[in-house]
């Protein structure tokens, strides 16, 4: 039987999912979560005015979306004070990360990240042949002045930082992060992911300049905006860049319903305040939680704790299914020393109670495993 052959690339890469999702986890044990705090979703979901702007938006669905996402990057541009030109919006982070390492890497190309931190990136710039040389984490931060000197030793094409970092929630001030700018070679892009950067203290974002050529900074309404399903992300940076987005990305891949939502959440700001608020009494109590049980909390800038176990991966990992076992979804970092931690999403009242009552039934069947 003839089969039809994958390019050489293609057939060296291993079939991965990134993220292995709740419902896959389910469908295995047969019953859904009791609560959902492993993806770093926002429970306070979105503004009730963007669950009613998507809803009128659902009679016009025959239709395809603005290509170019006009009203959206409009708003976006008067929001930030800056041009519209300098903003491509895009099917979440994950979709516009992929354009740009088509547009950047082909086999071969040095591209510099940290080990241990978000992996999808990792798994675009792996799919287009790039070589990825990783530097490890510092005090469970992502460490700028080392992620520079690969860059410079490999003649990096980009450098990808996050900030607030995921999986560990931490974050550097803005003064840290613009001397990371400065710093970066002017032949290497640097990729700031702020996804998680309205959750963050006021002081951790640099200045908006977005005609800076060799910086592009990622935004999303999945997190702080509630709408991860809705799969809105855009970013920013200089007109050069950002039209070549045009050379290859999907141009309908927008939904209106997706669309519409996006822009009646941007303008409910009292919503996003709130919700704001909300996560940062959440990241309390997931720190109170975790201390009752004899645990220490990471400080975090994100909508989601690393809690530290005490222990090794090991351990880390038993208390983790564990905690699955007994319908608390929950991931952990992947890499040692930060895979001693387990993370925690922030949630409702609700789910907190069920991560408290919970967390102490996990600990000690992992103390017994």
């Amino acid at each position: 039987m003839t089969k039809i052959a994958l390019t050489a690339l293609a057939e060296t890469l291993p079939s991965t999912v990134p993220f292995v999702g709740p419902e896959t986890q389910e469908r295995a044990v047969g019953r859904e979560f009791v609560a959902r705090l492993g993806a770093n979703e926002s429970v306070f979901g979105p503004s009730p005015r963007a669950i009613t702007a998507m809803g009128h938006a659902a009679s016009e669905v025959w239709k395809y979306g603005d290509p170019e996402n006009y009203d959206l990057r409009q708003a976006l541009a008067a929001h930030h004070g800056i041009d519209a030109g300098h903003i491509m919006v895009g099917e979440g982070i994950d979709g516009l990360l992929s354009y740009l390492v088509r547009l950047l890497v082909e086999p071969g190309t040095p591209v510099v990240t940290s080990k241990g931190g978000y992996p999808t990136f990792n798994y675009h710039v792996s799919g287009y042949g790039g070589v990825l040389h990783m530097v490890p984490y510092a005090a469970d931060h992502e460490d700028p002045a080392t992620l520079i000197a690969k860059a410079r030793d490999v003649s990096a094409k980009m450098v990808y930082f996050a900030n607030p970092d995921n999986p560990m929630g931490s974050w550097h001030n803005s003064d840290a992060v613009q001397a990371l700018i400065d710093a970066m070679p002017d032949t290497t892009l640097l990729v700031l992911d702020e996804a998680y950067v309205e959750l963050a203290p006021a002081d951790t974002a640099p200045v908006l300049r977005p005609e800076t050529e060799n910086v592009i900074r990622m935004r999303t309404f999945s997190k702080a905006y509630g709408m991860a399903g809705a799969r809105v992300g855009y970013a920013i940076g200089p007109k050069s860049l950002i039209t070549a987005f045009d050379k290859l990305r999907n141009h309908f891949g927008m939904s209106r319903i997706s669309l519409a939502g996006a822009l009646a959440a941007l303008a409910d700001q009292d919503y996003f305040n709130s919700v704001v608020e909300n996560v940062g009494q959440s990241r309390k109590q997931i720190t109170k939680i975790a201390e009752a049980n004899g645990l220490s909390a990471l400080p975090s800038a994100a909508n989601f704790v690393a809690v530290d176990c005490g222990r090794d991966g090991n351990f880390a990992r038993a208390v983790l299914g564990h905690m699955v076992a007994n319908g608390i979804f929950i991931r952990m970092p992947a890499t040692a020393p930060m895979d001693r931690c387990i993370r925690v999403s922030c949630g409702d009242a609700a789910a907190m109670a069920a991560f408290a009552q919970a967390l102490p039934l996990a600990l000690e069947a992992a103390l017994n495993t």
